[in-house]
């Protein structure tokens, strides 16, 4: 598990010949194109609008609002950085709860008539800033991630999770701890679910957003639909049946607020849980990364976009048919991830050091960001009238520009979605298309401490390389953590 650091590659050539060792499809430029002709500049015309340039900052949720799902000083610090990195697509700046019992955890943000002064608050910081640093805010676009929760809602308590299930899961059940007797959400539960992201989409509209997203990925609730195969009635079994729950949500919002463009964020595959290998660790280090156990004898109906007869293989023939779907729902604005970061994060977020409820990469994490990259690219290809946003770029680390410029003049992808990257890097999207140069010493390493906290009911932040956050009293209690001081 000795992978070669990124750091430690020096220059594109070294970069190269790193990719080639690893016999995976990944190609770059050899310099970035600064100014209005580089590539990572270009407009993109979407709706009848230009977005100013191909970078998107995609939803992270801080674990530092209010009880009441509020904004706290530090949401609204994390919301000016948003807006001061540049980036024309702002994909939510996080995730909002529709309801309070589908939070992540007890300090999510929340979409309700209580909370509309402190989410017209966030959208105005954010143009603000955005203003202040780029003179205008005309071609920017900026929605809200809609969110619930499902199997790993945390609303009251950060230690106690109040799941929302649509089926049992015997893998997912037995790791998270779920009786076999645990109820699962019945239709009229979940009506009333899809009533609550109808009404959250009208206020954000009535807000000034311009769009809001249809979350469909990382295991939450709208994910757990599409792998709902074992589920009976109107919301699980057929694919029809399986994607009643957005097809709803989309009616409902059209004819609520039909000017509001409609997103979906979607994880495109998904593989089986992983865990640490018991045998490969110590007390001090995880295992390396291995799949839960399957009988491949049987047939395994608990995933999305992944062979029902291996599922550690991708299988993109419904993620197709969701895709077709889309299109004939006119939603033409999708941001593409995988998995989930709750059990098997080094599919979702690829990096060389995992969370502390992680565990070793089994792979070069390069592997990872090429398979993401790689089925971005097919998609696209088949679907070229969808505005596409890819993930999975943090661990391209400083050769990220150089991969991201190539994916978006070969048209493989419509915007370079940036994630943790802009925790420790806020300014990157403005270096990379002012300069060509990123600032080595903000460039995120994957020191996954900004997952490792929040899992620890720690706000999240980038400890290692912010100083706001490094100054905190937060950042000595993560350390202590994490040299086993405390539990």
């Amino acid at each position: 598990m000795n992978y070669p650091r990124i750091s430690a590659l020096k220059g594109v050539e070294a970069f190269r010949s790193h990719i080639a060792s690893l016999k995976i499809d990944l190609n770059c430029d050899d310099e970035i194109i600064t100014g209005p002709k580089g590539p990572l500049s270009w407009q993109y015309r979407f709706c009848g609008k230009n977005i100013g340039n191909r970078f998107c900052i995609h939803p992270m949720e801080g674990w530092d609002a209010t009880r009441d799902g509020k904004a706290s000083d530090f949401t609204r610090r994390r919301w000016s950085k948003f807006g001061e990195s540049g980036a024309k697509l702002v994909w939510g700046g996080e995730a909002f709860a529709v309801t309070e019992k589908g939070k992540a955890n007890p300090n999510q943000l929340i979409v309700s008539d209580e909370n509309r002064s402190s989410i017209a608050e966030l959208r105005q910081i954010l143009l603000d800033s955005h203003l202040e640093k780029m003179g205008r805010v005309d071609d920017l676009f900026l929605g809200l991630q809609l969110t619930h929760s499902g199997r790993f809602c945390k609303p009251f308590r950060k230690d106690k999770m109040e799941p929302a299930i649509l089926y049992h899961h015997p893998l997912l059940d037995s790791k998270f701890g779920i009786d076999e007797s645990y109820p699962v959400l019945n239709d009229g539960e979940i009506q009333v679910i899809i009533d609550n992201y109808i009404y959250a989409a009208k206020i954000a509209w009535e807000l000034g957003y311009d769009f809001v997203d249809i979350k469909h990925c990382h295991g939450y609730l709208g994910h757990e639909f599409l792998s709902a195969h074992r589920r009976s009635g109107r919301f699980g079994g057929s694919f029809e049946n399986r994607t009643r729950f957005l097809r709803e949500i989309v009616s409902g919002i059209r004819a609520e607020v039909p000017q509001l463009v409609i997103g979906v964020r979607l994880s495109a595959f998904d593989k089986l849980p992983f865990k640490p290998d018991p045998k490969g660790g110590d007390s001090k280090k995880l295992g390396k990364g291995i799949p839960e156990f399957f009988d491949k004898s049987s047939i395994y109906e608990y995933g999305f976009g992944l062979n029902k007869s291996d599922p550690l293989e991708i299988d993109l023939s419904e993620t197709m048919l969701f895709l077709a779907l889309l299109e004939k729902l006119d939603i033409r604005l999708v941001n593409i991830s995988c998995g989930s970061p709750y059990y098997n994060p080094h599919i979702q977020r690829p990096a060389l050091f995992p969370p502390s409820d992680g565990y070793q990469p089994p792979e070069d994490p390069l592997v990872g960001v090429a398979r993401q990259i790689n089925v971005v690219s097919a998609l696209k290809s088949t679907f070229p009238n969808i505005c596409f946003v890819g993930s999975g770029y943090s661990y391209l680390q400083e050769f990220l520009p150089y991969v991201g410029q190539r994916l978006i003049s070969t048209e493989q992808v419509d915007f370079i979605g940036l994630g943790r990257m802009i925790l420790s890097y806020p300014d990157l999207p403005r270096d990379v298309i002012s300069n060509g140069e990123m600032k080595r010493k903000l460039i995120c390493r994957t020191f996954s401490d900004c997952t490792t906290a929040p899992r620890n009911g720690i706000i999240s932040g980038c400890f290692p390389l912010d100083k706001f956050y490094k100054n905190l009293e937060q950042a000595k209690e993560l350390r202590d953590l994490k040299s086993g001081k405390s539990r």
